[in-house]
């Protein structure tokens, strides 16, 4: 099941004394999540007043964060945003909703569950974990990465030896 919300970022932050806090995204970019006008703290909608972009981290000032103390309270939380609020581009996805996706061979053999997705200058790096706890590390590109299924709720790879 496709989560409602997704995790966006986190408040790193305070900045300056009037309520302003600093959000590490954890989606596309910075100006990525400039373009919402809510996002979600603790359950709860919290609408984006205003922003900007600084050094790769959103600054923002949220409706009913008006002085450094109440902005304190914010510092650690997780920013989520909703998924509706979201149009992706037809097959593109959520990261979110492929972490924990079984992951098999070319013969539909089990060999693993994805775990984590690396982002790499290259290409992104798919993490697999199989049942003994081993890890695989399969690159992103069409040479490894033959089908990528939410709807079944699986990802195919082909392996080669040594990976």
């Amino acid at each position: 099941m496709k989560k409602e919300y997704l995790e966006a970022g986190k408040i790193v932050n305070t900045h300056g004394v009037r309520g302003e806090v600093k959000i590490m995204p954890w989606a596309d970019s910075a100006e990525f999540l400039q373009e919402f006008e809510t996002l979600y703290i603790d359950d709860a909608p919290v609408k984006l007043l205003s922003s900007r972009v600084h050094k790769n981290a959103l600054i923002a000032i949220l409706e009913g964060v008006s002085d450094i103390e109440s902005a304190i309270a914010l510092k650690n939380k997780l920013v989520y945003i909703h998924r509706e609020d979201i149009e992706l581009p037809e097959g593109d996805f959520f990261i979110q909703d492929i972490l924990g996706l079984p992951v098999v061979d070319e013969d539909g053999i089990n060999i693993g569950t994805l775990k984590e997705i690396l982002p790499r200058p290259g290409g992104d790096v798919y993490v697999v974990v199989s049942a003994d706890g081993a890890e695989r590390l399969i690159p992103d590109v069409p040479a490894f990465m033959l089908e990528k299924n939410l709807d079944a709720g699986f990802i195919r790879v082909r392996l080669i030896e040594g990976l």
